[in-house]
């Protein structure tokens, strides 16, 4: 799933970063850009941390999922409370592409989890072959 997500960064990046600079210059820019990183890099640990619980037990796996997503947006919270101590970061512009960004990626992860496709992504054989033990 990460790797079907990760093209739609550059699309979102420069989108953000043009947004932004032309908004408010290259400091909005810059703070969209750090907000769409954010986002993706939350996308991968989360890809991964469900892959490494999945390993685990169900219950980790719903444990990771549940709880890894309180502690994944406390995180990206505390980020953006830290980058805010930085004079030319905008707040504003960071979580005006974070927001948008994660709802899309929300609503891309939720497509590739309905019908068929949920099938491919599941992977439990241990040398990762594609066989469903």
């Amino acid at each position: 799933m990460i790797r079907r997500a990760l093209p739609l960064c550059i699309p979102a990046s420069v989108s953000a970063a043009a947004l932004g600079a032309l908004l408010g210059g290259r400091y909005v820019a810059a703070s969209a850009l750090i907000g769409v990183a954010i986002v993706f890099l939350n996308f991968v640990v989360h890809g991964l941390s469900l892959e490494h619980a999945a390993r685990i037990s169900l219950t980790a796996l719903y444990a990771a999922g549940l709880f890894g997503f309180v502690v994944r947006l406390g995180v990206i919270f505390v980020i953006m409370i830290l980058l805010n101590q930085l004079d030319w970061f905008s707040p504003v512009a960071f979580a005006a592409a974070v927001v948008p960004c994660t709802i899309v990626l929300l609503v891309f992860e939720m497509k590739q989890l309905s019908g068929r496709m949920q099938v491919d992504l599941w992977d439990f054989s241990p040398a990762g072959d594609g066989r469903v033990s």
